[in-house]
């Protein structure tokens, strides 16, 4: 029997986990009242957002609009890291992206894991001893998946029904730990190298994630530019795929891959350091995760 989660009923657009300014400590569940403002881009610029509260402590189970409106402190990202289990990753899986690192369109999905542990949201973002020694921080835009209830042995048909929603991710990579090893998990997993955000947007209101657009741009400059359409494996494949044999309880958030324009693959290859700003744009409705990266003391 399949578990579901409130938030398989719930009727939400787009969900925030956020502090207010009446108690910054204190994370709450909530959803801007403007269905227009990029709340990533706003959280950035310092603006004091209104945001409808709701009943629940979780985007997995966030209950209703209580009535009372908050004003925006801090951006959390909308998962807590004891919610997200482990972190699926895809790699090579878009078509543009494939070709700019000369290989071959995979046959199945590559799949890699991150540890909770590697979860972050907007804001400031680490860059690990490894990563600043040999120089080699990168940055992966990806649109991020949800689910929102137990999936195991899902079809493809029906794979969509269990996606509670979608946000945008930066699967921040340390080439230099990466290409040293055939597995990719040490590489990719250190301590907040995976941020996510702004908002969670209901997959109501995305009934075909391929017609979003994504973009990624270091300190203003945009690197990555492309159609979720460009994937090689679909959401829906990917979901079907990753539950065959395997429980994908509430929470899993599965990066989708990341498209053409990572920065090892410039010449000269373009690098993350500490002081720069990374956005993952993705449009329409999900909004700008803006990261500014620091290295770790």
């Amino acid at each position: 029997m399949l578990r579901t989660t409130m938030a398989a009923t719930t009727t939400f657009k787009r969900l925030i986990r956020f502090t207010p300014h009446s108690s910054p400590t204190t994370p709450l569940i909530g959803q801007p009242t403007s269905d227009h403002t990029d709340i990533g881009l706003a959280f950035h610029a310092g603006s004091p957002e209104p945001i409808s509260v709701y009943s629940g402590s979780s985007i997995l189970s966030p209950g209703t609009p209580t009535g009372a409106i908050e004003t925006l402190h801090t951006l959390l990202s909308p998962l807590a890291p004891s919610e997200v289990g482990t972190i699926r990753c895809i790699g090579l899986n878009y078509k543009q992206h494939a070709a700019e690192v000369g290989m071959d369109l995979p046959t199945v999905p590559t799949v890699f894991l991150k540890p909770s542990t590697s979860l972050a949201g907007p804001g400031r973002a680490l860059l690990p001893h490894v990563t600043r020694e040999d120089d080699t921080g990168d940055f992966e835009s990806e649109l991020v998946v949800v689910i929102g209830k137990e999936a195991r042995n899902v079809s493809e048909a029906e794979a969509l029904d269990y996606v509670l929603g979608y946000t945008a991710g930066n699967d921040v990579s340390s080439r230099g730990a990466q290409f040293a090893q055939s597995q990719w998990c040490y590489s990719k997993g250190f301590d907040g190298s995976a941020p996510i955000g702004p908002a969670l947007v209901s997959a109501r209101e995305v009934p075909d994630p391929s017609k979003l657009r994504m973009r990624g741009l270091l300190n203003g400059e945009v690197m990555q530019d492309c159609g979720i359409d460009d994937m090689v494996f679909s959401v829906a494949k990917l979901v079907s795929f990753l539950s065959q044999g395997t429980t994908l309880p509430p929470g899993t958030c599965i990066m989708t891959g990341t498209p053409a324009g990572v920065g090892i693959s410039k010449k000269p290859a373009v690098r993350i350091r500490g002081g720069d700003e990374f956005r993952v744009e993705i449009v329409p409705l999900v909004g700008t995760l803006v990261n500014r990266f620091e290295y770790e003391e």
